[in-house]
């Protein structure tokens, strides 16, 4: 990744020591020919128990995630409607998909019943498979209906088991992509165990298991090794052709199993343009990357129907501007340092304006304002403006959409992921910011050069992807918290290359004048290894104020039968004033909220009383229209009257 060269003028004593060594090597090699074979048998051998290693660690990850969940909730001694019941909240949606196609008589039936859905959103037929990402559960229904498994397994067993079995695919993808950056599979023997004793901060796929994210990020670290590969020089016809459909399968499968596919795709987008720019990766495999991008979300707007929000997105735009300026700028990586910097400042410019200017007409042409909360939500958390859109503040408001918490470096920092993950890093941008420097020089003066003496430090094209993306995706995890298993996965990755890299080590002990070919192996493999010792010895509306009268009827309006009531909901502590359900509602009805503290000038006082505390009273307007059948110290359920 990483090499240091010294030209300061060559003296013919050395040409002559370098030659005789070459010629003694040659001399050696004819002598011992065993030795090439040698060499052969022993990458063989270490490829053979590395990658035994990669699929034990990772089986033996979904074994033990599998336990926590099995522990928690003693998931095989309850019932089956305990079972589902503990899908909470839009886990429980997407189980519930599940199970309705594999109760569908025969599958067509099953897919128009998800094509013409009338139960998910009250008085609409809405097209589920356009909607939500969705066509995991449709396939695990049909490989579950295909297979002989009914007698031996329940449908709920084989949907989490699935689940629990891709983050073993998970696991091994992010141990491939640390033993490729590195060289050696000590790496990714490492990477795996810091992902699996930081899992608070890198998985929540044991009490979250229908997730989204839990089926996308399998193949997303899937897709990262693959591009890390891809993106090594002199790669055979054949292994690039294998590694680019392996990339396209990744980012397709990613793009279907994840509403936030396109942010994420964008990020990765950008990350390409920053080293592309910099002229620190190939354009040809930078644009072959940009088309796979395109290809697999348009695929997948195909698979959903043609659905707008996916035409619309920032990162089709993007791609397409890239390329576009691309052509307007063929002459970009050419002349001084001042000129080629004015280019990609120009560069950078023609991007964006063409990008906004894209997307806003796309948006226009479908008339799409289906995601205006989200950039609403994006403006007010970044302090652009406040708003009272009740979808955008309940994101402001909920805890995982909030900056990444102080405390999760101090967990990160008890297994040394965070001090090794910070070392390595410091060692690689000091060597990036070497390496664009010289790009952006003017290459053309070598007799200058070659007169002062240079140092050049050389950043290999993959490891300069991974450096770039770690940073984007660092970003992102500090500004929202529930993105932080994007950055942590790889922060386990990044930190135990750099570790076991003979570079990263090479250029630290010539920096501080202890450089020696033998420290440089001692210190890439005791380090490492005395780190998993380390590890191994330490761990492991109703709600709002309104009539009773108001409610049955906006109850009513959506063909509602029966209505529950949290006491955890109504009484809500977890969140401070301004970002309780009840004070978002009260501040959506221009209502005052609750409590001590400010309110907004214009907010009044409400003309009745919080509906989820007074029905409980029994009082004559409530009992009119709401007829308590089932309560207990949590829950609190209504049958609506139809007489009124």
């Amino acid at each position: 990744m990483i090499s240091i060269r010294q030209r300061k003028g060559i003296k013919t004593t050395e040409v002559s020591e370098d030659y005789a060594a070459q010629e003694e090597n040659v001399k050696l090699e004819n002598k011992l020919p065993s030795g090439c074979t040698s060499g052969r048998l022993w990458k063989i051998l270490s490829f053979t128990i590395g990658g035994t290693v990669a699929l034990c660690i990772g089986l033996l990850t979904s074994v033990y995630l599998a336990t926590l969940h099995e522990n928690d909730l003693w998931f095989s001694n309850i019932k089956e409607v305990e079972r589902e019941i503990s899908f909470r909240t839009e886990c429980g949606l997407y189980y519930s998909y599940y199970k309705q196609m594999l109760q569908a008589p025969t599958l067509m039936q099953g897919f128009h019943g998800l094509m013409y859905d009338n139960k998910t959103e009250s008085m609409r037929t809405i097209n589920l498979l356009q909607r939500m990402n969705i066509y995991q559960e449709v396939f695990l229904s049909i490989l579950y209906r295909v297979l002989p498994i009914q007698k031996y397994l329940e449908p709920v067993y084989f949907y989490i088991y699935t689940l629990f079995g891709l983050q073993a695919i998970y696991v091994t993808a992010l141990y491939i992509t640390s033993w490729l950056l590195s060289g050696t599979w000590l790496s990714g023997l490492l990477a795996a165990f810091w992902y699996v004793t930081n899992r608070i901060d890198t998985t929540r796929v044991e009490f979250t298991i229908p997730l989204r994210e839990n089926w996308a990020l399998p193949f997303f670290a899937i897709q990262i090794a693959a591009i890390t590969y891809f993106l090594r020089p002199n790669l055979q016809p054949l292994s690039e052709r294998l590694t680019l459909l392996a990339i396209f399968i990744s980012t397709f499968l990613f793009s279907l199993t994840w509403q936030f596919n396109q942010f994420m795709m964008l990020m990765q987008a950008l990350v390409l343009f920053i080293l592309d720019s910099l002229d620190m990766l190939p354009a040809v495999k930078v644009t072959w990357l940009y088309g796979i991008q395109i290809t697999g979300l348009l695929l997948v707007c195909v698979l959903q129907f043609l659905n707008s929000m996916i035409l619309g997105s920032l990162l089709i735009s993007f791609n397409l501007s890239v390329l576009i300026a691309r052509k307007l700028q063929k002459n970009l990586k050419t002349g001084s340092f001042l000129n080629r910097l004015g280019k990609l400042l120009l560069h950078l410019f023609v991007v964006l304006c063409l990008t906004l200017f894209l997307n806003n007409i796309v948006k226009k042409i479908l008339n799409l304002k289906s995601d205006e909360h989200i950039f609403k939500f994006l403006k007010a958390k970044f302090g652009f403006g406040a708003t009272r859109d009740f979808d955008a503040n309940l994101y402001l408001c909920e805890e995982a959409f909030g900056l990444l918490p102080f405390n999760t470096f101090e967990r990160l920092s008890d297994t040394l992921l965070f001090y090794a993950y910070i070392f390595v890093l410091c060692i690689t941008v000091i060597a990036a910011l070497a390496v664009a420097f010289h790009n952006l020089s003017d290459s053309t003066n070598q007799q200058s050069m070659s007169k002062m003496g240079t140092c050049t430090i050389g950043l290999r094209p993959e490891a300069a992807y991974n450096l770039i993306h770690t940073i984007l995706f660092g970003f992102l995890a500090l500004s929202t918290m529930r993105m932080k298993y994007l950055w942590t996965s790889h922060m386990c990755v990044f930190a135990s290359f750099g570790l076991c890299s003979p570079e990263i080590w090479e250029l630290l002990l010539k920096l501080i004048h202890l450089y020696n070919p033998k420290r440089i192996c001692i210190m890439r493999y005791s380090v490492p290894i005395l780190i998993l010792l380390y590890l191994c010895y330490k761990v492991y509306q109703i709600y709002a104020k309104r009539s009773a009268e108001e409610v049955h009827a906006l109850l009513t309006s959506f063909g509602t039968d029966y209505v529950i009531l949290e006491d955890s909901i109504c009484h809500e502590r977890r969140h401070r004033r301004g970002c309780r359900l009840r004070d978002l509602l009260d501040i959506a009805n221009g209502h005052m909220m609750d409590g001590p503290g400010e309110n907004d000038p214009d907010l009044k006082l409400a003309g009745h009383p919080r509906f989820c505390e007074e029905i409980k009273r029994n009082l004559p307007p409530y009992t009119a229209y709401f007829t308590r059948v089932f309560q207990n110290k949590t829950f609190h359920v209504y049958r609506l009257s139809r007489s009124k």
